[in-house]
């Protein structure tokens, strides 16, 4: 039997606001998993022997995971439109943090978190462009926003879950098995979200005039640049979290809490940067290359209070990446080319967070100052790339885009 395209008796915007709300519920359920596990991936390797090349190795790989196959997933979502199945798939690939609480090894532990990044890969796209589709009706910067600020909401969480396991003496691995519960609940909401809208495409199908079914190189090669380019600079928790650990600054209780604010921060940036595409457009993306300037000289300091601002500084990069990424990608395909964009896009991010990460972690055991260095140049270079993007938006007249 086919399924109708949207439940009867609500508006498309009641709809679409009921459907952001439940997939914020999953992302925030997954985000307790996947970002509770994030907040100890370096001092949890390097319990089981990994040095901060490894840390940053295994970091930039699962991002570059996580990022890069979205090319392929993107590519099948939009030919099969079997968005809800995809999603399926790629949450049920979480269950790879439970079993964390078994490993002995580094390499083993590395191989759970890339295969948990294998799963943020399969679902991401196709969760997005149904996200996309959702918030059509309600602002694109301000529905992703929404959904940004509860999925951070889970980063919130998952981080203190763990941090009580270690305070209360049960280690990393108790932490790891607890987080085995939130995937449970996370499936019922993902149940409740594919009967509100079963076929998600049809929020935006009779709104646009869709007659070119091609990705505009025009517009994605100064972006794509200029998010290459940002993202090379940003620092990775993990190594963030090794530094605190090796240099002996914070207590492995005090780790993930630390994270856990980074990650309130980000909810209320995600909010007021959605909020403000909404009226400025990609303007906003300027704010980026500024923020990441400032995250390698305080968080790699010997300076708690530095380090704990670093990292708040940390958060509200992750609360401005994703959010106006997306918005701003979501304005610029049409929905038959969504996905693949989606994967294109994020695989771009994660090829930057790969490079970065790697020669971060590597240049981490030679000096703080080669890595600040190294930031500097790269988020020059994305400001460059950013003014390349926005003369490219005025000398098509797409001014507010």
């Amino acid at each position: 039997m086919q399924e109708a395209p949207l439940p009867p008796g609500a508006t498309p915007r009641q709809t679409a606001i009921r459907l952001i709300l439940i997939l914020g519920a999953v992302s925030l359920l997954g985000d307790i998993v996947s970002n509770g596990a994030r907040s100890v991936t370096g001092p949890f390797l390097l319990t089981l022997g990994g040095s901060a090349a490894i840390v940053g190795l295994v970091g930039g790989i699962g991002e570059f995971t996580g990022y890069g196959l979205r090319v392929l997933t993107g590519l099948y979502s939009d030919q099969s439109r079997h968005y809800w199945r995809i999603i399926y798939i790629g949450y049920g690939l979480l269950i790879a943090i439970p079993f964390l609480a078994l490993v002995g090894t580094w390499e083993a532990a590395a191989l759970l978190i890339i295969i948990e990044r294998v799963g943020k890969a399969i679902r991401a796209p196709a969760r997005d462009t149904i996200i996309s589709l959702a918030s059509f009706h309600v602002g694109r910067g301000w529905g992703i926003g929404v959904h940004k600020a509860l999925d951070q909401v889970g980063s919130i969480i998952g981080p203190l879950v763990l941090s009580a396991a270690i305070l209360w003496g049960a280690g990393y691995k108790a932490g790891f098995a607890l987080l085995a519960f939130p995937i449970v609940f996370l499936f019922v909401f993902l149940a409740a979200g594919r009967q509100t809208a079963p076929v998600p495409e049809a929020f935006e199908r009779d709104e646009r005039d869709e007659t070119d079914h091609t990705i505009d190189p025009r517009r994605f090669v100064p972006f794509a640049t200029f998010l290459f380019l940002a993202m090379a600079g940003f620092a990775s928790f993990p190594l963030i979290s090794y530094h605190m650990k090796a240099q002996g600054l914070l207590t492995d209780p005090q780790i993930p809490v630390v994270y856990a604010l980074a990650m309130t921060v980000s909810t209320v940036v995600a909010l007021l940067v959605g909020w403000s595409y909404d009226r400025l457009g990609t303007r906003v993306l300027l704010l980026i290359p500024c923020v990441n300037l400032a995250i390698p000289a305080l968080a790699f300091s010997g300076s708690v209070p530095l380090v704990v601002v670093g990292t708040a500084i940390w958060g509200a990069g992750i609360g401005m990446h994703e959010t106006v990424m997306r918005a701003a990608l979501a304005d610029r395909t049409t929905t038959d080319v969504r996905g693949q964009a989606f994967g294109f896009i994020y695989a771009v991010y994660g090829a930057g967070w790969f490079l970065g990460s790697t020669v971060m972690g590597v240049l981490y055991e030679v000096s703080i100052s080669h890595i600040i260095g190294f930031v500097v140049i790269a988020e020059g270079l994305a400001v460059m790339a950013y003014v390349w993007m926005r003369r490219g938006v005025r000398g098509r007249g797409e001014e507010s885009a």
